[in-house]
């Protein structure tokens, strides 16, 4: 981080639940390993689906919750909720934030598209199959937004509160905003990112679609036929820059700006020539005042499907082919499957890690690159001294988010 700390935003809280960790380190570790976490689901019948398979959480029981959490709310909590209020606690603990600090300068904004939605499945399904009365607690938290209420009335935040719904790009466009926030002055400090929840209707409606892969998505290969699908949470504490240095906060690395745009094409499929998404990365870096040079790490958005990956080849190819240099470019999807509108937080996560940590996440289910031109990352995870990513999440309707975070000099960890 530059010594001008003014109007600069950093990572001083990262928290996540997902399937191939319930905790950052234990993610960490996993994304080091190229361990892939897609495998049969149970958490609903996928009988007569074209794909059984996807990403999901298997210890939710394990994810810790605060002791004060009334036996009511404990109740109306969803999956998505119990991720979310997981990783939050986390991201607010390895903050170092001062629970004493005046929580009106906090705020909370999530990104997500499900919500509840399982709970309202099965509340659906007692009553066709068993004439049981819904319960009014399953209910009141299927909104898309009660995730964030549900981490703010837990953690006592006061602040802004915000639910984001852009599709795939959910969670990465709330922690831009998230970003606006702090340098509006609004706010000292903000939990930002995402949560979602595995369900039947969504399953069934990408398989409706033919969208889903028989085996663990393959990003950029040549044999790629679809995505898996995943659920869990990511969420940072992204903090004004002078107010972290001021109490001696550990900086994890520093979100330098984001940019965003609309395909205003097709409400499923990307536009063919990838207009919205380089509109979105050259946004990201003019704002954040770097050249294409710059980036040496892309975690793309990689869901594996046939027109997704073409459009984002070409949209890497527009905007980084005049830079020259070796630019890596993996799809971490390989690994957890594709979270929807948690998808842009958790791989917000996974840049803020490699950036610190020195690595390049692989695409570990790689095996005949579809552009032997650029560098996938295939297989392996290898060690890398990164000055600067990107994190690209596109959602349908053409909804873009790029994101652009960078090594902080002063960080410790």
């Amino acid at each position: 981080m530059r010594a001008d700390a003014a109007g600069r935003v950093v990572v001083t809280g990262l928290g996540t639940v997902n399937p191939l960790g319930t905790s950052t380190p234990a993610f960490g570790s996993a994304l080091r390993a190229g361990t892939c976490a897609i495998s049969p689901l149970t958490l609903f019948d996928t009988t007569g689906f074209r794909s059984v398979i996807g990403a999901q959480v298997q210890d939710i029981e394990s994810v810790p919750l605060p002791a004060h959490v009334s036996t009511a709310l404990r109740r109306r909590l969803s999956r998505a909720d119990v991720f979310a209020l997981g990783a939050a606690m986390e991201a607010l603990a390895d903050s170092g934030l001062d629970s004493t600090a005046p929580t009106e300068r906090l705020g909370v904004a999530l990104g997500g598209t499900t919500g509840g939605m399982l709970r309202t499945e099965r509340c659906l399904q007692d009553r066709t199959n068993d004439g049981r009365r819904y319960r009014a607690n399953a209910l009141v938290g299927a909104p898309v937004s009660a995730s964030a209420d549900v981490v703010a009335q837990t953690l006592g935040i006061a602040g802004p509160r915000l639910t984001v719904s852009t599709a795939c790009s959910s969670s990465a466009m709330s922690l831009g905003i998230a970003l606006d926030w702090i340098r509006l002055g609004q706010c000292d400090a903000v939990l930002a990112g995402g949560s979602e929840s595995l369900c039947a209707t969504v399953f069934a409606g990408f398989n409706a679609l033919h969208a889903l892969s028989r085996e663990p998505c393959r990003p950029f290969d040549r044999q790629r036929s679809g995505l898996s699908l995943g659920e869990g949470a990511a969420i940072m504490v992204l903090e004004d820059a002078t107010h972290a240095l001021a109490r001696g906060a550990r900086i994890h690395a520093e979100l330098l700006d984001y940019g965003a745009s609309a395909d205003a094409h097709h409400l499923t499929a990307p536009h063919p020539e990838a207009l919205g998404a380089v509109l979105a990365m050259r946004r990201a870096l003019a704002h954040a005042n770097l050249a294409p040079s710059d980036i040496d790490y892309v975690n793309a958005h990689g869901t594996g499907t046939p027109l997704n990956d073409a459009s984002e080849i070409t949209a890497l190819h527009e905007v980084f082919d005049a830079a020259g240099g070796a630019l890596a470019v993996s799809s971490t999807k390989s690994a957890v499957g594709h979270t929807l509108g948690a998808a842009g937080a958790i791989e917000a996560l996974v840049t803020v890690l490699a950036v610190r940590d020195g690595f390049i996440p692989a695409t570990v289910t790689l095996d005949e690159p579809e552009d032997p031109t650029l560098d996938f990352v295939p297989r392996t995870s290898r060690t890398a001294s990164l000055r600067c990513a990107l994190s690209n999440s596109y959602g349908f309707g053409g909804n873009n988010t790029s994101l652009v975070i960078g090594r902080a000099a002063e960080s410790t960890h």
